[in-house]
């Protein structure tokens, strides 16, 4: 909560500051009116008095109480905007970091504990600022104020108060001890189910189409009930804190009452009259010292779960991406364009003792259309992923147009790089705003533009024969167009940028064996001059390519033309003759 607490700004620590001195004032009205009770049960105990000498006292103990509404109001209003304002930042900041980190940071955190972490967690944390400012601040500030103004009234009822108080103090340490490991599972649990569901949605066609609705429900009924389970334990613990308050609360009242009776009867004459109007006093000081505690254990309720999710924001905001990019990086001015170098690259995830690729050396000129091609796990899709800098290399130097890609600002990389990933991404909206979305400066493609990407992609007939062309509603990931569809519009997408290397990793997966063919030859045509890596699984997608590596467990087992492997590569040959007979693979 402390690096939380350090991450507002000038305008919020202001308002809390401001807070703070109406709280004093707040306070000073409230600890003020039992002194003008005090007066007004002296002079009801005075004979002869009047009713404007008792109204007096308690005209100033009705203003000082409507002062005091007013004073809570606008640190109520302070409280509120100060919360919202923090944790509006909050959640820019972390979707800000977010932005930036890697496949490794994300894959660390996972995406369902990323959005529980930008939601859920993130209202705990406004509810106890715009709680805590009024309450944490006050009630200290009161219960000391109150133990000073009654210290000298009486040892005893001083004891009694005291013996109260650390009551109240043992009880919330107990309450606090049990409940905090409770609310940092529920938050873990919470993850769980989110991930549960979001599992469960997204893969629903293939749950419904294997009948094991029933299986999934019994896991997510395990998972909710554990979480259900763990926020009980945590609930019933907490409410016994209401009841224990006003347990101690009552009972301080009666002790007071009942040492200050016995007092009163030991004493004589004005000394007795004295300890009425004092243990009446004392009584409303002594309830203000408990009521103290009572605000507090308010905050006390919510502030396990607002730590533990406090300590689940920080980790995000103080997490630092692996991959780091220079700010104002920039392309050297060379006439070389469009060249991709691997020079003995070599990678391997953080926590894995085996590399995935070893000692990785090509180099693809502009124009140049070079396929990676190999078994499941071989590393194909790893190497494209190190160009974009999604991962950074364990080994070796990776350089774009003579420039390691190191030197490059995130911004510069990407105008250069084009990436497909093999399962095509959409935005909800249009057509044209998710191949706007792709576009390389501030200002919207213009039609000529957008339909030329959309030719070379092969979309354009299935756009123009809908009923509002790139007007067209896009669903979220999609959903509303077919997988084939999909990789022709992200495809259309990337080529709108028009960079100098296309990264297509797999994506001509779900076209047809016709399309597949028509869309390369446009490709080959009208992106003469863009250099072209291609992941893919079928022959006949790179048999046409300058130059094709074979790879075998992340080596490079094979480098040439599909005529040169498939006379001398044994690995090689078994891709392909599994695939295409061999009139096929000779004539094309």
């Amino acid at each position: 909560m402390i690096q939380l607490i350090k991450r507002t700004n000038l305008n919020e620590r202001l308002l809390a500051l401001t807070s703070v001195l109406f709280i004093l004032g707040q306070v000073w009205m409230d600890l003020k009116v039992p002194d003008y009770m005090s007066q007004i049960t002296k002079l009801l105990q005075t004979p002869n008095t009047t009713i404007n000498e008792v109204l007096t006292p308690g005209g100033w103990m009705v203003l000082l109480s409507l002062l005091s509404f007013v004073f809570s109001s606008i640190v109520g209003l302070f409280a509120a905007k100060i919360a919202a304002s923090l944790t509006c930042r909050l959640r820019q900041n972390m979707f800000s970091k977010v932005m930036d980190y890697s496949t490794h940071e994300i894959q660390q955190f996972s995406i369902p504990s990323l959005t529980t972490r930008t939601t859920n967690d993130l209202t705990q944390i406004q509810q106890i600022v715009a709680m805590g400012l009024q309450l944490m601040i006050k009630g200290p500030i009161t219960a000391v104020w109150a133990v000073l103004k009654i210290s000298g009234k009486s040892w005893q009822w001083t004891t009694t108060t005291g013996v109260a108080v650390l009551i109240l103090l043992i009880l919330l340490s107990v309450i606090l001890t049990l409940v905090q490991p409770k609310f940092r599972k529920v938050q873990q649990l919470t993850d769980q189910v989110n991930s549960l569901t979001r599992e469960n949605l997204t893969g629903l066609r293939v749950v419904r189409a294997y009948n094991a609705e029933g299986y999934q429900e019994e896991k997510f009924a395990a998972a909710n009930q554990e979480l259900t389970s763990t926020n009980l334990f945590a609930g019933r613990v907490m409410a016994l804190m209401s009841p224990s308050m006003s347990l101690i609360s009552s009972g301080l009242t009666l002790a007071v009452y009942w040492i200050g009776a016995y007092m009163i009867q030991q004493a004589q004459g004005m000394v007795k009259l004295s300890l009425f109007s004092d243990m009446i006093v004392f009584s409303s000081y002594a309830m203000q010292v408990v009521m103290s505690f009572v605000l507090m254990s308010m905050i006390f309720m919510i502030l396990p779960r607002a730590t533990v999710s406090a300590k689940r924001i920080n980790e995000v905001l103080d997490k630092e991406a692996s991959v780091v990019f220079p700010e104002e990086g920039e392309k050297l001015q060379t006439n070389i364009k469009g060249t991709v170098e691997f020079d003995h690259v070599s990678f391997h995830y953080p926590d894995a003792s085996e590399p995935v690729i070893h000692d990785i050396t090509f180099k693809a000129e502009q124009g140049d259309t070079i396929a990676f091609i190999g078994s499941t796990g071989s590393g194909k899709s790893t190497i494209l992923n190190l160009i974009p800098r999604f991962y950074e290399a364990s080994e070796g130097t990776i350089t774009i147009d003579g420039q390691p890609i190191h030197t490059y600002s995130h911004v510069n990389l990407n105008d250069i790089v084009g990436y497909i990933p093999q399962k095509p991404v959409l935005f909800s909206g249009t057509i044209q705003s998710n191949l706007d979305f792709g576009s390389s400066s501030n200002t919207p493609l213009n039609g000529e533009k957008i339909q030329e990407a959309l030719s070379i992609a092969q979309a354009s007939d299935f756009v123009n024969k809908k009923a509002e062309k790139l007007k067209s509603h896009v669903a979220q990931n999609g959903n509303n167009f077919s997988g084939g569809q999909k990789q022709r519009l992200a495809i259309a997408r990337v080529i709108a940028r028009r960079p100098e290397i296309l990264l297509f990793d797999d994506s001509f997966s779900a076209l047809d064996y016709q399309t597949d063919k028509k869309l390369r030859q446009v490709l080959k045509e009208k992106l003469a001059d863009t250099t072209k890596l291609i992941v893919a699984q079928r022959i006949s997608t790179i048999m046409d390519a300058d130059q094709i590596i074979v790879l075998d467990e992340g080596h490079i087992v094979g480098q040439g033309t599909h005529e040169e492997l498939l006379e001398r590569n044994a690995i090689y040959q078994e891709i392909a003759y599994s695939q295409l007979s061999k009139e096929e693979l000779i004539n094309g």
